[in-house]
């Protein structure tokens, strides 16, 4: 088990897990930017550090900034939360890599899991039902897309196979939307 677990995220999502930890009696370290200085879950911690300006880009998903704050506070372990850093393998390749557990899937998993195409796939190979739909590129021939949509069925969702955290997913009700 940790003896210290670095919280790289705020708010509701640090104070639950500064809450599971002390049920635990682990200690936590919570990270905040310069604007997030005055959040709840910093009074719960045993021990706080700032890793940058308000800007989530240059705080909260500053990989460096965050395994420095794990280095010097001599943490073992880094939960991630959700969002932020917690769907980039990269970051949990550099935790194991660091030597700090990274609370959450393995490195291998999230890459795999962040292609839409590759988790379907994997899902289906190991027997999950997944909902119906296309895995293909799409063909230029608007024939053919047309032939796709009535095949798979509407109501749609159109989604890119990789990142977004669900933007850019439009609904495609009929045959008109899909223009």
């Amino acid at each position: 088990m940790s003896h210290k677990v670095l919280i790289a995220n705020r708010g509701e999502i640090a104070l639950r897990a500064i809450r599971a930890c002390k049920e635990l009696g682990i200690k936590t370290v919570a990270v905040y930017s310069q604007g997030d200085k005055n959040l709840k879950h910093l009074k719960f911690a045993d021990e706080t550090v700032c890793i940058g300006p308000a800007s989530p880009l240059e705080s909260y998903l500053n990989a460096p900034s965050i395994l420095s704050a794990a280095e010097v506070t001599n943490t073992d372990a880094i939960y991630p939360g959700y969002g932020f850093l917690a769907e980039d393998f990269s970051f949990a390749e550099k935790c194991e890599e660091s030597g700090f557990k990274f609370i959450g899937p393995n490195s291998e998993t999230i890459k795999m899991m962040g292609d839409k195409i590759t988790a379907k796939s994997i899902a289906e190979k190991a027997g999950i039902q997944v909902v119906p739909g296309y895995k293909d590129d799409l063909p230029d021939d608007p024939d053919k897309i047309h032939a796709i949509a009535k095949n798979v069925g509407y109501p749609l969702m159109i989604k890119a196979t990789a990142g977004g955290g669900g933007r850019g997913m439009r609904i495609i009700r009929n045959v008109n939307d899909l223009k």
